[in-house]
């Protein structure tokens, strides 16, 4: 069994810009196997904004450029949409539908390698590419809306064209986090590159269901006892819970390296925000890693106080829930 409290994960800053394509859960997707919800058109339209977006490429030596124009300027195209309408499966789907050079990470692992970079050295990173595709756009913090800024600013007009995802539009951009009103025209510039593509409807992962809930104690043992040990880590929520405030959430992915199922017992409410959002970005990870995984403990709803629930990182939280669920689901599935 892998014992993931000794591990001490190491990353260097090229790591934070290498194989950046669909995480195992998205390898497999494509805009074919993409299922719009009949009841809300802008589904169907997101689809086919991306594929108009793609068929605009002009095949050439070393790769492709988008829409060719006067200027070598890249394009960005933004989808605006709550969690749960299959915006990740969109933006794996554009990956694989493209040419040329391309990258696909979350907004969080951007910031990451611009800061374990520098500006310079992280631009120069990803000039030669013809699309980046960022997921989960989300503005926290000053710090985070100056450097998308930057970085954009410096990227796109070299002819690198961008597709982001997001569950909140591009000029309400870090509304509720920090005083955005003082850093409008930095959030409008960012803004201002990007076509919007809004995508409405409710959660597909609960689409006719009710959330699943952490397992019994007799559904977690016989779920544990079908995993490979070899690749099975297993520890309490607590333990969970420290660690992951001692490994920075930039090397989770690391953490979890050789990890195909995970067993985490006792689930507890976490009143402190700081490790709410470790573990919310834990779960991102363990979700997009397609790493099979099992809870016992307290009820999903029990997990974030109502003040995060509906405070800054609302959404944050309601997609962690939904992954969750989604989770656990699959874990039933193999009972």
């Amino acid at each position: 069994m892998i014992d993931l409290l000794s591990r001490k994960p190491g990353l260097s800053p090229e790591d934070l810009t290498a194989d950046l394509a669909p995480s195992a859960r998205f390898q497999g997707v494509r805009f074919e196997t993409y299922r719009p919800n009949p009841d809300f058109a802008s589904q169907q339209e997101a689809r086919a904004s991306l594929q108009a977006f793609l068929k605009g490429a002009q095949v050439r030596p070393g790769g492709f450029r988008l829409f060719r124009r006067a200027k070598p300027e890249g394009r960005g195209l933004y989808l605006d949409g709550g969690f749960g309408v299959g915006k990740t499966h969109l933006l794996a789907s554009t990956y694989h539908a493209a040419e040329g050079r391309r990258a696909l990470m979350s907004f969080q692992d951007l910031m990451y390698a611009i800061g374990a970079l520098g500006m310079t050295r992280a631009v120069e990173a990803f000039r030669g590419h013809d699309l980046l595709l960022i997921d989960e756009f989300e503005l926290d913090d000053p710090g985070n809306t100056h450097m998308a800024n930057t970085f954009l600013g410096q990227l796109m007009p070299g002819g690198t064209s961008v597709v982001a995802t997001s569950n909140t539009e591009p000029g309400a951009l870090g509304q509720g986090r920090f005083n955005a009103s003082d850093f409008q025209r930095q959030i409008q510039g960012i803004a201002e590159r990007f076509e919007t593509r809004r995508i409405d409807g409710p959660d597909y992962r609960q689409r006719g269901t009710v959330p699943d809930q952490p397992l019994t104690p007799a559904e977690f043992q016989v779920w544990r006892a079908r995993q490979p040990e070899a690749s099975l880590a297993a520890l309490t929520h607590r333990d969970l819970g420290r660690l992951l405030l001692e490994v920075h959430p930039s090397r989770f992915a690391r953490l979890l390296s050789g990890v195909q199922a995970l067993a985490v017992t006792d689930l507890a409410p976490m009143p402190d925000q700081n490790v709410a959002l470790r573990f919310v970005h834990f779960v991102d990870k363990l979700y997009d890693l397609g790493v099979r995984a099992a809870f016992t403990g307290a009820p999903l709803g029990s997990l974030f106080s109502e003040t995060y629930r509906h405070g800054a990182y609302a959404k944050k939280y309601s997609r962690c829930l939904s992954r969750l669920s989604e989770l656990l689901r699959e874990a039933r599935a193999g009972l």
